[in-house]
C-alpha cells in the first residue's frame, strides 16, 4: 500500500509519501528533489539506534555526503540551548545553502530540525521523516517549526515547509504504547474538526490503544485521512491567518497542562486529549453542540487509552493565567476552537473565564 498526498501551496508545494518500507528507499525518494550533496541527519539516541544506520546507508548509496546529529530526547530539551548542537555540526560540516537537514524522529526532533533549517544560512532544505504516530499525522506536515521558552510551548519558531514528508508505517512497531496512544489524540482531533467519516471509522474499531490491535488497512486509512485533513487545511491557510487555527483544537488548555507540569509528566497527545474533553464541555455549556456528541468524543478518547481528567495538583487559577501566554491569544482574549458537529468546529474568543473555570472544576 502506497499513497502520495500533495500539500498545495503558493510556493514550495510538496508531497507526503506514505509507504511501508520507505525508510530503506529514502535516498531514492529524495534524489528527484535536486538537493545539494550535503545532508545532516538529526535524530535522538533511541530512534537513531533503531533506524539511523538504515537511513545513512540509503542516503549514502545515492551519492549524498552524510553527517549525523543526535539530540537528547524529551520536551525539556526542546530549547535554543539544545539547538546549538545542530548549528555547531552544520558549521563543522560546512553545510551550504543547497544542503539539507533530515529530521528522523518524533514531533520534537521534527520541530527542532525544521527550525534549525529555517535559520541556518537564512533557510536551507529540510525533509521530514517522522517515526511516531503523532509526528506522522501532525507535526511533520505544515511547516510549523520551533522550540519552547520556559514560559510557554513553541513560543520561538518559524514557518518553514519541508521539501518532502516520508512516512514509513513499519517504524511504528518500535513505538512505545504510550506514544502510540498520544498520537491517536491528533487522529481523533481530525475526526472532530474536519473528517466526520474518519471519526465514524474510529468508532467502529474494536480498539485504538495499541497498534497490534489495529488492522494494517485501518492504520493506512488513519494515516491517509489524517495527513489529507492536515494537507487540505494547510493548503487553504499556510500561515495560520484564519482557518488553520482549527488544528489547535484541544491544544489551548492542552498546552497549559503541558507547561504547568513542566513538560515532564504529560505527553503532548495526552494533554491534547484532556484539552479536547475540556473544549467539548465548553461547547456543550455554550450550546454549540449536544451532550450526545460530547459523549461520543469522550468514548473515543477513552478507547484510545488517553487521560480525560486534569492531573492532580494543578491549580485552576494557574491554568487561566497560563492560557494568556498562549500564541493564540489576541487582544488579551483566549481563542478557543469549539466543535459544533462531528467534522465541524468554530473559532471564538467569547468564552468567559467563569465557563472555563466551571468546566475545569469538573475535570479533576
Amino acid at each position: 500500500m502506497e499513497s502520495v498526498i500533495r500539500v498545495n501551496l503558493e510556493q514550495m508545494s510538496y508531497d507526503i509519501a506514505i509507504a511501508p518500507g520507505s525508510l530503506e528507499k529514502l535516498g531514492e525518494l529524495i534524489t528527484p528533489l535536486q538537493l545539494g550533496q550535503k545532508v545532516l541527519i538529526v535524530s535522538n539516541p533511541e530512534i537513531f539506534h533503531h533506524y539511523g544506520q538504515r537511513v545513512i546507508t540509503s542516503v549514502e548509496k545515492t551519492g549524498f555526503e552524510v553527517a549525523c546529529c543526535t539530540l537528547p530526547a524529551g520536551e525539556p530539551h526542546k530549547t535554543l540551548e539544545t539547538l546549538q548542537k545542530v548549528y555547531d555540526l552544520a558549521l563543522e560540516h560546512r553545510l551550504e545553502r543547497s544542503a539539507t537537514m533530515i529530521a528522523l524522529g518524533g514531533g520534537i526532533v521534527g520541530d527542532m530540525t525544521g527550525f534549525a533549517a529555517s535559520t541556518w544560512l537564512r533557510g536551507i532544505n529540510v525533509v521530514q521523516v517522522p517515526t511516531t504516530l503523532l509526528a506522522m499525522v501532525d507535526a511533520s506536515i505544515g511547516g510549523k517549526t520551533g522550540v519552547n521558552h520556559p514560559q510557554g510551548k513553541n513560543l520561538i519558531g518559524a514557518f518553514h515547509q519541508p521539501r518532502k514528508v516520508i512516512i514509513d508505517p513499519l517504524v511504528l512497531k518500535t513505538l512505545p504504547e504510550r506514544e502510540f496512544r498520544a498520537g491517536m489524540a491528533e487522529v481523533i482531533k481530525y475526526g472532530v474538526i474536519w473528517d466526520g467519516e474518519l471519526f465514524t471509522h474510529l468508532e467502529q474499531a474494536q480498539r485504538l490503544d495499541q497498534m497490534q490491535f489495529i488492522e494494517p488497512s485501518l492504520l493506512q486509512e488513519i494515516l491517509q485521512r489524517s495527513c489529507q485533513s492536515k494537507a487540505e487545511v494547510v493548503s487553504k491557510d499556510e500561515k495560520e491567518l484564519g482557518l488553520r487555527a482549527i488544528l489547535n483544537y484541544g491544544h489551548t488548555i492542552g498546552h497549559a497542562v503541558e507547561s504547568l507540569t513542566g513538560y515532564t509528566t504529560v505527553l503532548h497527545g495526552e494533554a491534547v486529549g484532556i484539552g479536547m474533553v475540556a473544549a467539548s464541555r465548553i461547547a456543550v455549556k455554550l450550546g454549540l453542540w449536544g451532550e450526545d456528541c460530547d459523549r461520543r468524543q469522550l468514548a473515543l478518547i477513552e478507547k484510545a487509552g488517553l487521560p480525560t481528567k486534569l492531573p492532580t495538583g494543578l491549580n485552576i487559577d494557574d491554568i487561566l493565567t497560563s492560557l494568556l501566554t498562549d500564541k493564540k491569544v489576541k487582544n488579551k482574549k483566549v481563542r478557543f476552537i469549539l466543535p459544533t458537529e462531528i467534522g465541524v468546529v468554530t473559532i471564538t474568543d467569547q468564552v468567559s473565564s467563569e465557563v472555563i473555570r466551571e468546566v475545569l472544576q469538573g475535570m479533576f
